[in-house]
């Protein structure tokens, strides 16, 4: 068996990347979307975290969280928020892809990739390259917007003058940051 181990900081801020069991595109859903909203922010008044950034784009989602100090639990909140997004889908009658009989006997559902990427950010840096990343993606159920009506971003930040996006150095940032 795999040693599998995260690396955790105590008040840290991490960059995350969760995907759908079979790249289902379950937040092409209205509903999906509400769900996990709902389920972050019953989680954060459970165990608070601030969320900085984030997307949804179809089949999985990228995330910047900082955790308050002395707080490294971050694992505990994603599998809650899995588990209960899982839950709150299937009951709403949400679909689920099929899993193995193996990952059926340990009461895995089709609805998530059993694990997630995580990232600790190191520095002003770091953060600055994930930051970005996560607002580059083209999909309207984003912080993006949010940061641009703070004037963080401008609007058109991303195109290439004709409204288009230009992904100019995504690909290389995408490496940079170790998810390509």
């Amino acid at each position: 068996m795999a040693d599998y181990r995260r690396y955790r900081v105590a008040g840290g801020t991490y960059f995350f990347t969760l995907v759908t069991h079979s790249r289902a595109a379950i937040f092409a859903n209205g509903e999906a979307r509400q769900i996990l909203g709902d389920k972050l922010r019953d989680c954060q008044a459970e165990w608070p975290f601030e969320v900085t950034a984030i997307v949804l784009l179809p089949e999985h989602l990228h995330a910047i969280w900082t955790l308050p100090p002395g707080d490294d639990a971050y694992p505990l909140r994603w599998g809650w928020i899995k588990k209960e997004f899982t839950k709150a889908w299937l009951a709403s009658g949400g679909n689920e892809q099929p899993v193995s009989e193996t990952r059926r006997k340990r009461g895995d559902r089709g609805v998530w990739q059993p694990r997630y990427w995580e990232h600790t950010i190191q520095d002003d840096r770091d953060f600055d390259r994930h930051f970005d990343y996560v607002h580059y993606n083209p999909w309207p159920h984003s912080s993006f917007h949010r940061w641009a009506e703070q004037g963080v971003y401008e609007p058109d930040w991303g195109c290439d003058g004709r409204g288009r996006l230009d992904f100019g150095d995504l690909e290389e940032t995408a490496m940079e940051i170790g998810i390509a």
